[in-house]
């Protein structure tokens, strides 16, 4: 950051007084220290950034670079866990949401006031929940066919048979669904992720993101265990609790009242 004024980058917003107090150690995106700073009754947990990094023409050929997009989302959800962590409602904002300095965050938490209590209103005291059902392709034994009309009544019951078998995986995915959406205060439905992406084999039949009360989060968790010992075939993933990224619907903040946002 030397000979630039350092950016802000603005990981989350939180009630006023909350976090009471951010970990020593705990550093952010480039290994930048945390800061906290209040404005109309809330706080925005941010971090000095190079602007040789994090200014606009810098920052847009960055996240074409993963790489550096994972590094920094590594350095992005390292902060929001040590949040979630902790007591209270947190607010994640999207990856790179920055801003020119300290005024520009005053300034983002002043224009979206009334977006920021509204949501933590609804959020305080739940948590979301990542469930993912993978399944793989069906397996063939099949004999080789001995004739070409063997083999063409084959792959006509060869395609019938596997487009049952996907059915069947996907209808079983979306009782999954639906049984955890009982459960669930309110659930999301995101497109199938990439397998380049998950690390899973097989096709993603489910991605579902559950806002659950704390009181539920136990039930929650019983439910889904017993529903991957039903599933059989496909497989079920659950991960957090995370912080509500599905739910708190304050990625597209209010405009032309942040002209610092780089992101």
């Amino acid at each position: 950051m030397t000979g630039q004024a350092p950016l802000w980058y603005v990981y989350a917003v939180t009630p006023a007084g909350d976090p009471a107090a951010l970990p020593g150690d705990l550093r952010g995106v480039a290994d930048a220290p945390l800061r906290t700073l209040a404005q109309d009754g809330l706080t925005a947990v941010a971090s000095p950034v190079g602007a040789a990094d994090f200014a606009e023409e810098p920052l847009r050929r960055h996240l074409e670079d993963l790489a550096w997009l994972e590094a920094t989302a590594r350095g992005h959800q390292r902060v929001i866990d040590a949040l979630t962590a902790a007591p209270g409602c947190v607010l994640p904002l999207r990856l790179a949401t920055v801003c020119r300095d300290e005024a520009g965050v005053r300034r983002l938490l002043a224009g979206n006031r009334d977006r920021f209590l509204d949501a933590i209103e609804r959020l305080d005291g739940r948590a979301e929940w990542g469930v993912k059902v993978f399944a793989d392709a069906p397996e063939r034994t099949e004999a080789a066919p001995a004739t070409g009309r063997d083999y063409l009544r084959q792959r006509a019951r060869r395609r019938r048979t596997d487009e049952e078998a996907w059915q069947r995986a996907e209808a079983a995915a979306q009782a999954v669904h639906e049984r955890l959406d009982a459960v669930a205060e309110l659930s999301r439905l995101h497109p199938p992720q990439d397998a380049r992406l998950s690390g899973e084999s097989g096709r993603n039949l489910l991605n579902g993101a559950y806002l659950v009360p704390r009181e539920r989060e136990e039930e929650f968790c019983e439910l889904a265990g017993r529903l991957a010992g039903e599933l059989g075939g496909p497989r079920l993933n659950l991960t957090g609790p995370w912080a509500p990224y599905s739910f708190a619907q304050v990625t597209d903040l209010a405009p032309g009242r942040e002209p610092e946002r780089a992101g």
